[in-house]
C-alpha cells in the first residue's frame, strides 16, 4: 500500500520547471511531526509513516485518532511573507459529538483554510492550528 501510495504522488508531481512556479512548491512530498515534537529517524523511517504529504492539487493527512489518511483538494495556494496559504475545496462540515473527530481540517479555525509558516532548519508550523500543536520536518531532510 505504501509503495502505491510512494507511486502515486510521484506522478503526481509537476515537473521541475512548473514546479518553481508553484508558491507551494517547497512543500511538496512528505513531512513528519506536526501531532507530536518531529523526530529525525531518517528518510526511510519518515518515508514510512509520514503526518501530512503535499503536491500539486492534494494535501493528505492524518489524526491523531485516525491514522488513514485524510484528503484535501487544494482550491487555491497564496503565497505569504513567511509560508503559504491553502483553501481547499468546502467539505460538509460534520455536526454533533463526532464532528471533532471527523479530520476534516488541521483544527484550524476554518476547516477549509490551513496557513503554513516556514521555520528555521527546515521546519514548518500550522499555526493556530490545535490539531498540529508541534512543528514538521520534510522526510527528504532526514
Amino acid at each position: 500500500m505504501r509503495r502505491l501510495l510512494l507511486a502515486l504522488l510521484l506522478s503526481l508531481a509537476p515537473a521541475a520547471g512548473q514546479a518553481q512556479s508553484e508558491p507551494h512548491a517547497f512543500l511538496f512530498g512528505s513531512w513528519t511531526g506536526g501531532l507530536m515534537p518531529p523526530t529525525r529517524e531518517g528518510r526511510t523511517a519518515c518515508l514510512a509513516r509520514p503526518t501530512v504529504i503535499f503536491t500539486r492539487d492534494i494535501v493528505l493527512h492524518v489524526t491523531l485518532l485516525d491514522p488513514t489518511y485524510q484528503e484535501r483538494i487544494i482550491e487555491t495556494v497564496r503565497a505569504t511573507p513567511d509560508g503559504v496559504e491553502f483553501r481547499f475545496r468546502p467539505v460538509a462540515r460534520p455536526q454533533g459529538p463526532i464532528a471533532r473527530l471527523a479530520g476534516v481540517g488541521f483544527g484550524c479555525g476554518d476547516p477549509n483554510v490551513l496557513r503554513v509558516q516556514r521555520l528555521a532548519g527546515g521546519e514548518i508550523a500550522f499555526p493556530g492550528c490545535i490539531d498540529f500543536p508541534s512543528p514538521l520536518v520534510s522526510c527528504m531532510d532526514q
